[in-house]
């Protein structure tokens, strides 16, 4: 299926946070300090859906940023050398930026793969 990324946004700075607000959705994210959003490749996402009010995180990396990762661990040593990538709620996506991340969120509801792909969080 493809995905236009039409659907209606509104976004801004809220504190640390950018947030983008859809009809079925609100998405924090929380980008490092100067960084631009057009460019983000790794960063934290909460999002909390509007027909029910539940909270899903995703930790959003690009698969240049996932290379530079193994390459860098290579180095280190961490990884087995990089020679893995793991994350428990990680979600890779081929463009970097926060309007592109937005758009695969509105993919993967459109899809129904939105559950299978984010963590839910739960109250305490």
């Amino acid at each position: 299926m493809a995905h236009t990324g039409t659907e209606t946004a509104d976004q801004g700075w809220d504190g640390p946070w950018y947030r983008v607000r859809t009809d079925r959705f609100e998405a924090s994210f929380l980008p490092g300090a100067g960084e631009a959003l057009d460019s983000v490749c790794n960063i934290d996402v909460e999002v909390r859906l509007a027909a029910d009010g539940s909270r899903w995180s995703a930790t959003v990396f690009t698969l240049a940023e996932v290379e530079r990762l193994m390459e860098r661990w290579s180095r280190t040593g961490e990884a087995l050398d990089g020679r893995y990538f793991w994350c428990s709620d990680g979600l890779i996506v081929r463009e970097p930026g926060i309007d592109n991340m937005t758009q695969v969120l509105v993919g993967l509801l459109d899809d129904g793969d939105f559950t299978q792909v984010l963590q839910r969080l739960h109250d305490e």
